[in-house]
């Protein structure tokens, strides 16, 4: 009978491989699969041309079973993993597109200034003196103002114009807002914007919205405002 020599050697490798991957939360299916498929090859080889005088060690053959056995409920595993983020995916793409055409609340600073009106909503924490500023597009300070403010959601409208009466063109506005409570201390006021989902990119992950010009992922979709 021919003897295949270090074969149990091999089989080890290959389990020491595979194993690895496994408890090192490798998800490469391919690789897995080839590497039990590899054992499978040994071990049969390896039953076939034993040695009479010194057969596999029964502890060691239990041993290597059991770990591939692991190895292949992990394969399962990543199997239903990929199963279920691919579903996740699909309910992401479904719940973006319903949003189209519906007017949201977003988080951001950019608004859009159409027909001499452009407006924010702004979460203010509590009393303080704000201080506006509004940029366009490239950066260019077209207003600012201070103004003293009490705490809770209200609205900031701006009319489109300069402190100087300069109306400026329709388009997408940033603002800026620097605040201090009577003590003088720093006041974080968060914003937010209103505007229609026109498009829904559901190629990226997750899904964008497109809202006024700009690109938002469903986290960011405070309200929604019927019209």
């Amino acid at each position: 009978m021919a003897v295949i020599p270090n074969t149990n050697s091999s089989v080890q490798a290959t389990i020491n491989a595979a194993t690895s991957k496994a408890v090192n939360g490798a998800v490469d299916n391919n690789t897995l699969a080839g590497n039990f498929q590899t054992f499978l090859t040994l071990l049969t080889t390896q039953l076939k041309n034993q040695n009479p005088l010194d057969p596999l060690d029964t502890n060691q053959f239990t041993q290597q079973l059991v770990q591939f056995a692991q190895v292949e409920q992990q394969l399962k595993s990543n199997d239903q993993l990929s199963t279920l983020v691919s579903l996740q995916k699909t309910a992401q793409s479904t719940q973006a597109l319903g949003f189209v055409g519906e007017t949201v609340v977003v988080d951001g600073a950019n608004a859009t200034l159409a027909n001499g009106s452009a407006k924010w909503s702004l979460n203010v924490p509590k009393p303080a003196t704000v201080s506006v500023t509004i940029q366009s597009t490239t950066g260019q300070t077209v207003f600012s103002g201070n103004y003293t403010m009490n705490a809770g959601m209200q609205d900031f409208i701006w009319d489109g114009k300069s402190a100087n009466g300069t109306q400026w063109p329709d388009g997408n506005y940033k603002i800026t807002l620097t605040a201090q409570d009577t003590s003088g201390q720093a006041v974080a006021i968060p914003t937010e914007v209103e505007g229609v989902v026109n498009s829904v990119d559901i190629t990226k992950s997750p899904p964008t919205l497109s809202v006024a010009d700009q690109e938002f992922t469903l986290d960011k979709i405070k309200r929604i405002v019927r019209r």
